[in-house]
């Protein structure tokens, strides 16, 4: 039912629930479906994911892009989950000084336009929960 708008909010809140459900799922299958191997873990590895909000991973040119820039921080690719996430590996103990200055070799996230989605999405989510707020009260 449409209070005044609050469909839109509730509609929004709805959403935002099913996000985190989706990360919080994708988390759990990172550590669940790929476990680390012995050679792994006993060797002096380090580990990340590295996430694309855009599924940059999906289009052959930007894989490889973000595998070039990776390696010139020492990752390797161990496996790609899927057009959106890409488990890496790298020599524990790199001098990141003595490496590719331009790119964080800790960084999570491949693309900026993931963060302007972001920062969309939640200005979207704020107007709709506004404009029903609004709407609720012009009807009082």
């Amino acid at each position: 039912m449409d209070i005044g708008g609050f469909t839109v909010a509730t509609s929004a809140a709805t959403s935002a629930n099913a996000a985190a459900a989706e990360i919080r799922r994708q988390h759990q299958e990172e550590e669940d479906l790929t476990p680390y191997s012995r050679e792994d873990l006993d060797g002096d590895w380090e580990f990340k994911i590295l996430r694309s909000l855009t599924g940059a991973f999906g289009r052959p040119e930007l894989f490889r892009r973000a595998l070039e820039d990776e390696a010139l921080c020492g990752w390797v690719l161990v496996e790609k989950f899927d057009d959106n996430r890409l488990r890496l590996k790298r020599e524990a103990g790199l001098h990141d000084d003595d490496l590719n200055p331009d790119i964080d070799p800790y960084r999570t996230n491949y693309g900026g336009a993931g963060i302007r989605y972001v920062v969309l999405a939640a200005v979207l989510l704020a107007s709709a929960v506004a404009a029903g707020v609004l709407a609720f009260v012009l009807m009082q």
